[in-house]
Protein backbone atom coordinates (compact mmCIF):
# COMPACT_ATOMS: atom_id res chain seq x y z
CA UNK A 1 0.00 0.00 0.00
CA UNK A 2 0.93 3.39 -0.73
CA UNK A 3 -0.16 6.70 1.16
CA UNK A 4 -1.06 9.77 -0.38
CA UNK A 5 1.95 11.34 0.59
CA UNK A 6 4.23 9.01 -1.47
CA UNK A 7 1.20 9.75 -4.17
CA UNK A 8 2.07 13.47 -3.94
CA UNK A 9 5.80 12.63 -4.03
CA UNK A 10 5.52 10.89 -7.00
CA UNK A 11 3.43 13.16 -9.22
CA UNK A 12 6.41 16.18 -8.30
CA UNK A 13 8.97 13.71 -9.31
CA UNK A 14 6.92 13.39 -12.83
CA UNK A 15 6.01 17.24 -13.24
CA UNK A 16 9.34 18.93 -11.58
CA UNK A 17 11.86 16.74 -11.70
CA UNK A 18 11.61 14.92 -15.23
CA UNK A 19 10.90 11.25 -13.91
CA UNK A 20 9.99 9.34 -16.54
CA UNK A 21 10.12 5.57 -17.91
CA UNK A 22 12.47 5.93 -20.87
CA UNK A 23 11.06 3.09 -22.95
CA UNK A 24 9.14 -0.35 -22.87
CA UNK A 25 11.44 -2.37 -25.29
CA UNK A 26 9.71 -5.79 -26.57
CA UNK A 27 12.02 -8.22 -26.87
CA UNK A 28 11.33 -10.62 -29.59
CA UNK A 29 13.18 -14.41 -30.66
CA UNK A 30 13.38 -14.26 -34.07
CA UNK A 31 14.45 -17.90 -34.32
CA UNK A 32 11.55 -19.25 -36.06
CA UNK A 33 11.93 -17.19 -38.88
CA UNK A 34 15.02 -18.62 -40.01
CA UNK A 35 15.22 -19.67 -43.64
CA UNK A 36 16.59 -20.37 -46.21
CA UNK A 37 14.98 -18.18 -49.07
CA UNK A 38 15.34 -14.55 -47.99
CA UNK A 39 11.57 -13.45 -49.49
CA UNK A 40 10.29 -16.52 -47.18
CA UNK A 41 12.65 -14.65 -44.11
CA UNK A 42 11.77 -11.17 -44.76
CA UNK A 43 7.93 -12.19 -44.49
CA UNK A 44 8.54 -14.42 -41.42
CA UNK A 45 10.52 -11.53 -39.71
CA UNK A 46 7.45 -8.97 -40.63
CA UNK A 47 4.94 -11.12 -40.14
CA UNK A 48 5.85 -12.00 -36.24
CA UNK A 49 7.07 -8.32 -35.45
CA UNK A 50 4.00 -7.13 -36.19
CA UNK A 51 2.12 -9.69 -34.61
CA UNK A 52 3.93 -9.65 -31.32
CA UNK A 53 3.84 -5.95 -31.12
CA UNK A 54 0.84 -5.16 -32.67
CA UNK A 55 -0.49 -3.91 -29.28
CA UNK A 56 2.65 -1.81 -27.97
CA UNK A 57 2.03 1.54 -28.35
CA UNK A 58 -1.41 1.53 -27.81
CA UNK A 59 -0.44 -0.04 -24.35
CA UNK A 60 2.36 2.67 -23.65
CA UNK A 61 -0.64 5.38 -23.84
CA UNK A 62 -2.78 3.28 -21.98
CA UNK A 63 -0.52 2.92 -18.68
CA UNK A 64 0.75 6.78 -19.46
CA UNK A 65 -3.13 8.00 -19.32
CA UNK A 66 -3.81 5.68 -16.36
CA UNK A 67 -0.82 6.69 -13.89
CA UNK A 68 -0.19 10.08 -15.57
CA UNK A 69 3.71 8.14 -15.79
CA UNK A 70 5.62 9.44 -19.16
CA UNK A 71 6.82 6.86 -21.37
CA UNK A 72 9.18 8.18 -23.59
CA UNK A 73 9.59 5.88 -26.58
CA UNK A 74 8.40 2.64 -27.18
CA UNK A 75 10.63 0.03 -29.05
CA UNK A 76 11.59 -3.31 -29.88
CA UNK A 77 15.02 -5.26 -29.78
CA UNK A 78 15.16 -8.69 -32.19
CA UNK A 79 17.58 -11.70 -31.99
CA UNK A 80 20.86 -10.34 -33.63
CA UNK A 81 20.14 -10.59 -37.17
CA UNK A 82 23.39 -12.07 -37.80
CA UNK A 83 22.16 -14.71 -36.52
CA UNK A 84 18.82 -14.81 -38.04
CA UNK A 85 20.01 -14.04 -41.69
CA UNK A 86 22.79 -16.59 -41.93
CA UNK A 87 21.30 -19.32 -44.21
CA UNK A 88 19.70 -16.88 -46.46
CA UNK A 89 21.89 -14.19 -46.63
CA UNK A 90 24.79 -14.35 -49.42
CA UNK A 91 25.68 -10.89 -49.53
CA UNK A 92 25.85 -8.03 -47.34
CA UNK A 93 23.32 -6.15 -49.76
CA UNK A 94 20.78 -9.29 -48.79
CA UNK A 95 21.47 -8.83 -44.60
CA UNK A 96 20.89 -4.12 -45.66
CA UNK A 97 17.38 -6.21 -47.13
CA UNK A 98 16.72 -7.65 -43.88
CA UNK A 99 17.07 -3.78 -42.17
CA UNK A 100 14.52 -2.68 -44.68
CA UNK A 101 12.32 -5.31 -43.44
CA UNK A 102 13.04 -4.34 -39.67
CA UNK A 103 12.53 -0.88 -40.33
CA UNK A 104 8.95 -1.49 -42.40
CA UNK A 105 7.59 -3.47 -39.40
CA UNK A 106 8.81 -0.95 -36.62
CA UNK A 107 7.38 1.45 -38.99
CA UNK A 108 4.10 -0.62 -39.12
CA UNK A 109 3.81 -1.05 -35.45
CA UNK A 110 4.41 2.65 -34.64
CA UNK A 111 7.47 2.30 -32.46
CA UNK A 112 10.15 4.65 -32.23
CA UNK A 113 13.33 2.53 -32.77
CA UNK A 114 14.21 -1.08 -33.01
CA UNK A 115 17.53 -3.05 -32.20
CA UNK A 116 19.20 -5.84 -33.07
CA UNK A 117 20.75 -5.79 -36.35
CA UNK A 118 23.36 -7.11 -34.80
CA UNK A 119 26.51 -9.52 -34.55
CA UNK A 120 28.39 -11.09 -31.48
CA UNK A 121 31.95 -11.76 -32.72
CA UNK A 122 33.95 -11.74 -29.71
CA UNK A 123 36.05 -14.95 -30.11
CA UNK A 124 35.33 -14.41 -34.20
CA UNK A 125 33.45 -14.24 -37.44
CA UNK A 126 31.17 -16.29 -39.24
CA UNK A 127 30.71 -15.29 -42.66
CA UNK A 128 27.36 -14.34 -41.82
CA UNK A 129 28.50 -11.76 -39.26
CA UNK A 130 31.11 -10.39 -41.42
CA UNK A 131 28.73 -9.76 -43.85
CA UNK A 132 26.23 -8.22 -41.89
CA UNK A 133 28.89 -5.72 -40.25
CA UNK A 134 29.71 -4.85 -43.89
CA UNK A 135 25.95 -3.64 -44.91
CA UNK A 136 25.65 -1.76 -41.63
CA UNK A 137 26.21 1.58 -43.64
CA UNK A 138 24.15 0.54 -46.03
CA UNK A 139 21.91 0.08 -43.58
CA UNK A 140 21.44 2.34 -41.36
CA UNK A 141 21.48 5.14 -44.33
CA UNK A 142 18.27 3.29 -46.32
CA UNK A 143 16.49 2.82 -42.72
CA UNK A 144 15.08 5.44 -40.61
CA UNK A 145 14.65 3.36 -36.64
CA UNK A 146 16.89 0.55 -36.85
CA UNK A 147 19.99 0.58 -34.41
CA UNK A 148 22.88 -1.54 -35.07
CA UNK A 149 25.33 -3.16 -32.30
CA UNK A 150 28.32 -5.69 -32.62
CA UNK A 151 29.77 -7.14 -29.55
CA UNK A 152 33.44 -7.28 -30.26
CA UNK A 153 35.23 -8.76 -26.68
CA UNK A 154 33.85 -10.58 -23.51
CA UNK A 155 35.72 -11.22 -20.37
CA UNK A 156 35.64 -15.35 -21.56
CA UNK A 157 36.80 -14.65 -25.18
CA UNK A 158 39.04 -11.84 -24.81
CA UNK A 159 39.09 -8.92 -27.91
CA UNK A 160 38.36 -10.09 -31.31
CA UNK A 161 41.06 -7.20 -33.19
CA UNK A 162 40.36 -8.18 -36.52
CA UNK A 163 36.68 -6.98 -36.03
CA UNK A 164 38.07 -3.82 -33.82
CA UNK A 165 40.10 -3.13 -37.35
CA UNK A 166 36.92 -3.53 -39.29
CA UNK A 167 34.57 -1.44 -37.18
CA UNK A 168 37.23 1.14 -37.46
CA UNK A 169 36.29 1.63 -41.08
CA UNK A 170 32.62 0.50 -41.21
CA UNK A 171 31.79 3.44 -38.42
CA UNK A 172 33.99 6.23 -40.88
CA UNK A 173 31.91 4.91 -43.51
CA UNK A 174 28.69 5.14 -42.06
CA UNK A 175 29.47 8.75 -41.32
CA UNK A 176 30.93 9.50 -44.97
CA UNK A 177 27.33 7.85 -46.35
CA UNK A 178 25.24 10.59 -43.61
CA UNK A 179 28.29 13.68 -43.63
CA UNK A 180 25.27 15.74 -45.42
CA UNK A 181 23.04 15.22 -41.97
CA UNK A 182 26.49 16.34 -39.90
CA UNK A 183 27.22 12.39 -39.75
CA UNK A 184 23.81 11.09 -37.84
CA UNK A 185 23.34 7.60 -38.54
CA UNK A 186 26.59 6.56 -36.60
CA UNK A 187 24.13 7.76 -33.44
CA UNK A 188 22.87 3.98 -34.69
CA UNK A 189 25.61 2.33 -34.12
CA UNK A 190 27.46 0.45 -30.70
CA UNK A 191 29.97 -1.89 -30.28
CA UNK A 192 30.08 -3.41 -27.10
CA UNK A 193 32.36 -5.69 -24.56
CA UNK A 194 30.30 -8.67 -22.50
CA UNK A 195 27.20 -7.22 -24.04
CA UNK A 196 24.09 -8.01 -22.01
CA UNK A 197 21.52 -9.99 -23.34
CA UNK A 198 18.21 -7.86 -22.02
CA UNK A 199 19.48 -4.53 -22.20
CA UNK A 200 15.93 -1.78 -23.18
CA UNK A 201 17.94 1.00 -24.06
CA UNK A 202 19.10 1.70 -27.97
CA UNK A 203 21.25 1.24 -29.61
CA UNK A 204 22.82 -1.44 -28.06
CA UNK A 205 19.32 -3.47 -27.41
CA UNK A 206 19.05 -6.95 -29.04
CA UNK A 207 17.19 -10.13 -27.94
CA UNK A 208 19.19 -12.73 -26.60
CA UNK A 209 19.15 -15.94 -27.90
CA UNK A 210 18.86 -17.19 -23.87
CA UNK A 211 15.94 -15.44 -23.86
CA UNK A 212 12.32 -16.56 -23.71
CA UNK A 213 10.16 -16.02 -26.85
CA UNK A 214 9.25 -12.39 -25.99
CA UNK A 215 9.64 -10.57 -23.03
CA UNK A 216 8.96 -6.92 -21.66
CA UNK A 217 12.00 -4.79 -20.27
CA UNK A 218 11.63 -1.22 -18.78
CA UNK A 219 13.99 1.28 -18.68
CA UNK A 220 13.70 4.18 -16.14
CA UNK A 221 15.63 7.21 -15.84
CA UNK A 222 15.34 10.03 -12.83
CA UNK A 223 19.03 11.92 -13.12
CA UNK A 224 16.51 15.06 -11.86
CA UNK A 225 15.16 13.19 -9.03
CA UNK A 226 18.79 12.32 -8.00
CA UNK A 227 19.82 15.62 -8.27
CA UNK A 228 16.71 17.73 -6.13
CA UNK A 229 17.01 14.77 -3.73
CA UNK A 230 20.74 15.90 -2.86
CA UNK A 231 19.70 19.40 -2.98
CA UNK A 232 18.41 18.60 0.26
CA UNK A 233 21.79 17.11 1.77
CA UNK A 234 23.92 19.53 0.61
CA UNK A 235 27.25 19.57 2.69
CA UNK A 236 26.05 16.15 4.73
CA UNK A 237 28.68 13.23 5.17
CA UNK A 238 28.75 10.65 2.72
CA UNK A 239 26.90 8.18 4.49
CA UNK A 240 23.77 11.00 4.35
CA UNK A 241 24.59 11.21 0.86
CA UNK A 242 24.76 7.54 -0.24
CA UNK A 243 21.67 6.89 1.60
CA UNK A 244 20.11 9.36 0.38
CA UNK A 245 20.53 8.33 -3.19
CA UNK A 246 19.79 4.55 -2.64
CA UNK A 247 16.43 5.80 -0.96
CA UNK A 248 15.87 8.14 -4.28
CA UNK A 249 16.67 4.87 -7.28
CA UNK A 250 14.54 2.61 -4.96
CA UNK A 251 11.59 4.99 -6.00
CA UNK A 252 12.58 5.49 -9.04
CA UNK A 253 12.66 1.60 -9.41
CA UNK A 254 9.54 1.28 -8.14
CA UNK A 255 7.98 3.04 -11.09
CA UNK A 256 9.91 1.45 -13.75
CA UNK A 257 8.15 -1.96 -11.87
CA UNK A 258 4.74 -0.79 -11.60
CA UNK A 259 4.94 0.20 -15.59
CA UNK A 260 6.53 -3.19 -16.47
CA UNK A 261 4.28 -5.37 -14.64
CA UNK A 262 0.87 -3.41 -16.10
CA UNK A 263 2.25 -3.84 -19.47
CA UNK A 264 3.29 -7.25 -18.87
CA UNK A 265 -0.26 -7.86 -18.43
CA UNK A 266 -1.78 -6.04 -20.72
CA UNK A 267 0.21 -7.64 -23.19
CA UNK A 268 0.31 -11.43 -21.81
CA UNK A 269 3.84 -11.08 -22.29
CA UNK A 270 6.10 -11.87 -19.28
CA UNK A 271 8.22 -9.18 -17.84
CA UNK A 272 11.84 -9.51 -18.44
CA UNK A 273 13.98 -6.94 -16.08
CA UNK A 274 13.86 -3.77 -15.54
CA UNK A 275 16.98 -1.85 -16.57
CA UNK A 276 17.75 1.37 -13.98
CA UNK A 277 20.06 3.13 -15.99
CA UNK A 278 20.31 6.71 -14.99
CA UNK A 279 19.81 8.02 -18.19
CA UNK A 280 19.77 11.77 -18.99
CA UNK A 281 18.65 14.28 -21.57
CA UNK A 282 19.27 17.60 -22.74
CA UNK A 283 16.96 18.96 -20.97
CA UNK A 284 17.78 21.23 -17.88
CA UNK A 285 17.49 19.45 -14.77
CA UNK A 286 17.58 15.96 -16.10
CA UNK A 287 22.07 15.48 -16.21
CA UNK A 288 24.28 13.03 -14.34
CA UNK A 289 26.99 15.68 -15.04
CA UNK A 290 24.31 18.25 -12.27
CA UNK A 291 24.82 15.62 -10.09
CA UNK A 292 28.38 15.14 -9.76
CA UNK A 293 28.26 18.99 -9.65
CA UNK A 294 25.66 18.39 -6.69
CA UNK A 295 28.04 16.01 -5.15
CA UNK A 296 30.45 18.73 -4.62
CA UNK A 297 32.78 19.05 -8.37
CA UNK A 298 33.12 22.28 -10.29
CA UNK A 299 32.06 20.18 -13.89
CA UNK A 300 31.97 16.75 -14.45
CA UNK A 301 35.96 15.83 -14.94
CA UNK A 302 37.10 17.81 -12.35
CA UNK A 303 39.46 16.01 -9.23
CA UNK A 304 37.45 13.41 -7.88
CA UNK A 305 35.14 12.47 -10.91
CA UNK A 306 35.73 8.99 -11.01
CA UNK A 307 35.18 8.70 -7.61
CA UNK A 308 31.82 10.50 -7.20
CA UNK A 309 30.64 8.35 -10.05
CA UNK A 310 31.78 5.37 -9.02
CA UNK A 311 29.57 6.29 -5.67
CA UNK A 312 26.67 7.47 -7.74
CA UNK A 313 26.61 4.12 -9.60
CA UNK A 314 27.10 2.12 -6.92
CA UNK A 315 24.40 3.77 -4.73
CA UNK A 316 21.46 3.70 -7.57
CA UNK A 317 22.51 -0.26 -8.02
CA UNK A 318 22.27 -1.06 -4.51
CA UNK A 319 18.83 1.10 -4.29
CA UNK A 320 17.05 -0.64 -7.58
CA UNK A 321 17.69 -4.11 -6.78
CA UNK A 322 16.14 -3.51 -3.43
CA UNK A 323 12.86 -2.59 -5.46
CA UNK A 324 12.97 -4.90 -7.96
CA UNK A 325 13.71 -8.66 -8.08
CA UNK A 326 14.93 -8.74 -11.81
CA UNK A 327 17.21 -5.62 -12.39
CA UNK A 328 19.11 -6.00 -15.53
CA UNK A 329 20.31 -4.28 -19.04
CA UNK A 330 23.04 -2.10 -18.28
CA UNK A 331 21.93 -0.54 -14.92
CA UNK A 332 23.96 2.64 -13.75
CA UNK A 333 24.88 5.52 -14.78
CA UNK A 334 25.05 6.95 -18.56
CA UNK A 335 27.77 9.49 -19.32
CA UNK A 336 26.76 10.48 -22.58
CA UNK A 337 28.05 13.59 -23.84
CA UNK A 338 25.52 15.43 -26.21
CA UNK A 339 22.62 14.03 -24.33
CA UNK A 340 23.80 15.22 -21.35
CA UNK A 341 23.91 19.22 -20.99
CA UNK A 342 25.72 18.90 -18.08
CA UNK A 343 28.31 16.95 -19.96
CA UNK A 344 28.53 19.45 -22.99
CA UNK A 345 29.20 22.27 -20.48
CA UNK A 346 32.30 20.18 -18.92
CA UNK A 347 33.40 19.80 -22.55
CA UNK A 348 33.08 23.44 -23.33
CA UNK A 349 34.87 24.18 -20.48
CA UNK A 350 37.74 22.05 -20.83
CA UNK A 351 36.93 20.34 -17.81
CA UNK A 352 36.44 16.66 -19.43
CA UNK A 353 38.43 14.84 -22.29
CA UNK A 354 38.34 11.85 -24.28
CA UNK A 355 40.83 9.99 -21.63
CA UNK A 356 38.91 11.47 -18.81
CA UNK A 357 35.60 10.06 -20.29
CA UNK A 358 37.60 6.62 -20.40
CA UNK A 359 38.66 6.89 -16.90
CA UNK A 360 34.89 7.20 -15.81
CA UNK A 361 34.09 3.92 -18.24
CA UNK A 362 35.37 2.20 -15.48
CA UNK A 363 32.86 2.76 -12.76
CA UNK A 364 29.79 3.70 -15.01
CA UNK A 365 27.46 1.68 -17.05
CA UNK A 366 28.45 2.16 -20.61
CA UNK A 367 31.49 4.09 -21.96
CA UNK A 368 32.37 6.71 -24.78
CA UNK A 369 28.44 7.02 -25.17
CA UNK A 370 27.73 9.77 -28.24
CA UNK A 371 31.08 11.43 -28.21
CA UNK A 372 31.32 13.88 -31.64
CA UNK A 373 34.94 13.54 -32.55
CA UNK A 374 36.85 15.32 -36.15
CA UNK A 375 35.49 13.76 -39.18
CA UNK A 376 38.79 13.45 -40.36
CA UNK A 377 40.22 10.86 -37.45
CA UNK A 378 41.95 7.92 -39.07
CA UNK A 379 40.55 4.73 -38.93
CA UNK A 380 42.61 3.23 -37.09
CA UNK A 381 42.73 5.67 -34.09
CA UNK A 382 38.87 4.80 -34.44
CA UNK A 383 39.78 1.29 -33.32
CA UNK A 384 42.20 1.86 -31.04
CA UNK A 385 40.01 4.28 -28.94
CA UNK A 386 37.02 1.04 -29.29
CA UNK A 387 40.42 -1.16 -28.10
CA UNK A 388 40.84 0.75 -25.08
CA UNK A 389 37.08 0.18 -24.72
CA UNK A 390 36.93 -3.19 -24.85
CA UNK A 391 40.18 -3.62 -22.75
CA UNK A 392 38.29 -2.43 -19.70
CA UNK A 393 35.26 -4.08 -19.92
CA UNK A 394 37.43 -7.25 -20.29
CA UNK A 395 39.45 -6.96 -17.65
CA UNK A 396 37.26 -5.73 -15.32
CA UNK A 397 34.40 -8.16 -15.78
CA UNK A 398 31.60 -5.16 -16.84
CA UNK A 399 30.07 -3.87 -19.88
CA UNK A 400 31.66 -1.09 -21.92
CA UNK A 401 30.60 0.58 -25.43
CA UNK A 402 31.73 3.25 -27.81
CA UNK A 403 29.45 5.05 -29.53
CA UNK A 404 31.82 7.43 -31.73
CA UNK A 405 30.63 9.95 -34.09
CA UNK A 406 33.25 11.00 -36.53
CA UNK A 407 31.26 14.31 -38.09
CA UNK A 408 32.55 14.21 -41.82
CA UNK A 409 33.90 18.34 -42.82
CA UNK A 410 33.98 19.05 -38.90
CA UNK A 411 36.52 19.76 -36.67
CA UNK A 412 37.45 20.61 -32.42
CA UNK A 413 35.72 23.90 -32.08
CA UNK A 414 32.72 22.62 -33.65
CA UNK A 415 29.07 21.63 -32.66
CA UNK A 416 27.09 19.43 -34.20
CA UNK A 417 23.23 19.57 -33.76
CA UNK A 418 21.23 15.83 -33.54
CA UNK A 419 18.13 17.00 -32.28
CA UNK A 420 15.25 15.65 -29.53
CA UNK A 421 16.83 13.68 -27.58
CA UNK A 422 19.99 13.24 -28.83
CA UNK A 423 20.91 16.36 -28.42
CA UNK A 424 23.67 18.58 -29.34
CA UNK A 425 27.55 17.78 -29.07
CA UNK A 426 31.10 19.87 -29.26
CA UNK A 427 33.62 18.13 -31.31
CA UNK A 428 36.14 16.60 -28.94
CA UNK A 429 39.83 16.26 -29.72
CA UNK A 430 41.83 12.97 -30.29
CA UNK A 431 45.20 11.84 -29.55
CA UNK A 432 46.94 12.26 -32.91
CA UNK A 433 49.03 10.04 -32.35
CA UNK A 434 49.44 7.26 -34.51
CA UNK A 435 48.50 3.21 -33.29
CA UNK A 436 47.80 1.97 -36.68
CA UNK A 437 50.83 -0.66 -36.32
CA UNK A 438 49.26 -1.98 -33.19
CA UNK A 439 45.50 -2.56 -34.91
CA UNK A 440 47.03 -3.96 -38.14
CA UNK A 441 48.21 -6.86 -35.91
CA UNK A 442 45.67 -9.99 -36.29
CA UNK A 443 44.14 -12.53 -34.52
CA UNK A 444 42.46 -11.72 -30.76
CA UNK A 445 43.75 -10.16 -27.58
CA UNK A 446 43.24 -13.05 -25.39
CA UNK A 447 40.88 -13.06 -22.48
CA UNK A 448 42.43 -12.17 -18.83
CA UNK A 449 43.72 -14.86 -16.37
CA UNK A 450 40.78 -14.03 -14.23
CA UNK A 451 38.28 -15.35 -16.66
CA UNK A 452 39.21 -18.93 -16.36
CA UNK A 453 36.56 -19.56 -13.20
CA UNK A 454 35.65 -23.46 -14.06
Amino acid sequence: MINIWEVNETNAMIEQENLDVRTITLGISLLDCMDSDLGELRNKIFNKITAVAKDLTAVGAEIENEFGIPIVNKRIAVTPVALVGGAACQTPEDFALLADTLDEAAKTVGVNLIGGYSALVSKGMTKADEMLIRSIPAALCRTDRVCSSVNLASTKTGINMDAVRLMGRIILETAERSKDRDSVDCMKLVVFCNAPDDNPFMAGAFHGVTEADAVVNVGVSGPGVVKTALEQVRGESFEVLCETIKKTAFKVTRVGQLVAKEASRLLNIPFGIIDLSLAPTPAVGDSVADILCEIGLEYAGAPGTTAALALLNDQVKKGGVMASSYVGGLSGAFIPVSEDQGMIDAVQAGAVSLEKLEAMTCVCSVGLDMIAIPGDTPAETISGIIADEMALGMVNQKTTAARLIPVIGKGVGDTVEFGGLFGYAPIMPVNRFSCADFIRRRGRIPAPIHSFKN
